[in-house]
Order: C-alpha cells, then structure tokens, then sequence
C-alpha cells in the first residue's frame, strides 16, 4: 500500500461525484489528509441528490436545493477538480483515461460513478426512450417535455388532443417519478385552466406486480393511489420494442402496443461499459465486486462505492442509503491505506427505511413488514433531506 517510496505525496484519485465521494469529500476537509494529494474528476460540476430528484419533478424543490457544487467542494477538500469523464483505466500504469484525450495518474483509484440504464431494446428503439439515467440528461428531456405540456395546455380547445406518457419500470424510482411527473405536469394545466384529464398516463413492469421489493401492503397502498389517479397499470408486460409516438411489450396476451408520446426508462441498471473493458473484477451486471473494505476483488489500491459497486458478501439493491453510507468507511479506508494501516470493513445494514413519496407532499415508509404513510411522512422525509444538502451547502470555513 502506499506510501509513494520516492517521498512524494501520494496521488488520491476519486472518479466521479457520486454521494460516496461527497462524503469522502466533506470527511476529508474536516481532517485534512498528509501526505496525500487529492483530485476530483467529474464531467459534471453540479452532482444531483437522488433523494430529492421526484421533490424536483414534482415542482418542491428548485434545480440548486438538489445538487451539490462540487468544484465548491473539492476545493473546501484541498482536491484539485478536474471536468473531465473518465472512460478506461490502465491498471499496470495506474493512469485513468479521460474521454478529453488526457490521463491521470494515481497511488489510490476510487470509483463512485453510479450506474448506467439497461435498455433491452435494439439501438433504433433507444433512440425513442428517455433514461432517468444520468439524471443530468433526464434533466433535459424533462424541461422539455414540461415546456410542451405548457404549449399544449395553453392552446386549449385548438389542441384538444391527449399527452400520452409511459414509464417503464415498477420499482420505487418508477412509480414515485411517475407519480412526481404526474403532479407538476397537472399543477401546470391547472394553472392554465386546461383539462388535466388531458393527461393520460402508463406505468409497465415485467413483474407481476409493482414494488417486488416492498411489502404487500405498501404495494396495495401504490396500486390504489395509481387507480385513484387514473394511471393505467400493465403487470407482466416486458418492453421489447419503440419507436416515434409508441412502444410495444410481451404480455400475457401476446404483443401489445401503445401510442405514447414519452417513454421514461427507470428499470434495473447496469456498470458503465468502461468498467467490464477495465479488467477488474465485475458481477453479471458490470458492477465492480468490493470486499467488506470497499476494495475492488484482487486489487488493493483501487476501491469502489455507490451503485457501481457490488458487495461480494453482503448484496444489496441499488439505494441511495448504501451510497451515502459508504461514504464515511471508504474516507477512512483511504486514510488508513495512505497510511499503511490495516483497513476497517464496511458492512451495511440488511433492512432499510426507504420514504417513497406519491408527488404531492405525502409519503409512504416502508422498512421490511413496517409501512405507514401521511403527510408527517413527507415532511419528515423533507427535513432528512434538507439536513443532508446543508451538509455541503454550510461547509466549515465558509468555502466559496
């Protein structure tokens, strides 16, 4: 491990912004780290908080309260920040590869950049659907399409023709943004005295049920707010197929299609290619195998954590809490490497909370068999998440 034998700092490089590497980020300003120098690279300078994405949909939350400044960050960490997407690694060299031409050398490679949406369709079908993933390019196609619902609801009677819109995927990030969508698109309407019935919407998922993961009531609770709000349910209905204004899937009566005008993709997602070319150690997925001390499997000076990272001895699903727990244990990990001490392993909890909010300020807890729902939820849910963004927002020092 190191230290660099030359005497030299040792070079710590952190790929991607992601809410592990906030944390290191933050851990490491408040106890500066000797003998080390420290680089942030990310292709974004501004990192979204996934927690409060559907707060943003819904209208809640501005653009700045969901994201956190991480060229502000970086320097409060002493860290060098670099805009720039790393796309291969040269493990031997110990170089990381930027999509801009450059390489960056390092004695320690963390890796935190999320993950990648697996859309089973062919190329000319992705070309027809949204990924909620990166949630930078969602952001885009959401402005977008809230600026031609606005267009639509302003001409009235002349364009009295339906938005059709579909969200594949049935998981938790899937209902809850649809139903996040759902509210601000008929917030916008009303304000425009146009007919919100206009509106017509669609959740599908391959599974026989939506939240597979949740408890049976927590699924009912979901499966009666979606029936209230006129959103047509498809159960075991796999997506095969899209193009311009449709969609077609696999259900239990053969072929179906549907004319959509947006197709939002939040299904299961996979490690950024880059990774399976990398030569480290990936699960079926592409996600990067990690022990207890976040260490990629067979390497011992490359770590890994967030969503792009696959506990070998402890799976879990892809949850924010994960991310943002890792956070503490691999800035010590860190420490200690640079300063050749034993590591400290990382073993995350088997049940979570998740608060998973139905777009208007009300939410559903769920943890293992516990459920219970309200508007107390919802701003419960709002203060955790207020706390954690003050923690990079009011930074020691006043970093500027």
């Amino acid at each position: 491990m190191p230290s660099s034998e030359s005497g030299a700092p040792d070079e710590i490089l952190l790929v991607g912004g992601g809410h592990s590497h906030v944390i290191v980020l933050r851990e490491l300003g408040l106890r500066p780290l000797a003998g080390a120098r420290l680089t942030l690279v990310s292709s974004a300078a501004r990192t979204p908080y996934s927690g409060m994405l559907p707060g943003y949909v819904a209208g809640h939350y501005d653009f700045d309260q969901v994201h956190i400044d991480l060229p502000r960050l970086a320097a409060f960490a002493g860290a060098r920040f670099v805009a720039d997407e790393v796309i291969g690694i040269d493990r031997g060299a110990r170089l990381a590869h930027c999509r801009s031409g450059r390489s960056l050398s390092w004695d320690l490679l963390s890796i935190n950049v999320g993950s990648t949406p697996r859309i089973d369709l062919g190329a000319e079908g992705r070309a027809h659907v949204v990924p909620v993933k990166p949630i930078s390019g969602f952001n885009q196609r959401w402005l977008a399409l809230l600026q031609r619902a606005r267009l639509l609801a302003a001409a009235g009677d002349v364009a009295a023709r339906p938005l059709t819109i579909a969200v594949v995927g049935g998981g938790a990030a899937g209902v809850e943004l649809l139903l996040s969508m759902q509210y601000r698109l008929r917030q916008e309407f009303a304000q425009l005295r146009a007919d919100p019935e206009r509106l017509h919407w669609h959740l599908l998922t391959r599974d026989r049920d939506i939240l597979p993961t949740h408890s049976r009531p927590v699924r009912q609770h979901f499966r009666r707010v979606l029936k209230a709000r006129g959103v047509r349910l498809h159960l075991a209905a796999a997506v095969d197929d899209a193009g311009a204004g449709w969609l077609q899937w696999q259900g239990t009566d053969g072929a179906e299609r549907l004319a959509a005008d947006e197709l939002v993709w939040v299904t299961r997602a996979g490690g950024a290619a880059w990774l399976r070319d990398s030569g480290l150690a990936v699960d079926d997925d592409g996600f990067l195998r990690v022990g207890e001390t976040l260490q990629v499997a067979g390497e011992t000076h490359i770590f890994a954590a967030g969503d792009c990272a696959s506990m070998i001895d402890h799976p879990r699903e892809k949850a924010g809490v994960f991310a943002v727990r890792m956070g503490e244990p691999l800035a010590g990990n860190l420490r200690r490497a640079v300063a050749g001490r034993a590591l400290v392993a990382h073993r995350p909890q088997r049940r979570w909370l998740a608060l998973i909010s139905t777009g208007d300020r009300y939410a559903v807890a769920s943890r293992g068999a516990f459920s219970t729902a309200g508007h107390w939820v919802w701003h419960w849910k709002d203060w955790i998440d207020r706390r954690f963004m003050r923690l990079f927002a009011d930074l020691p020092g006043g970093s500027a």
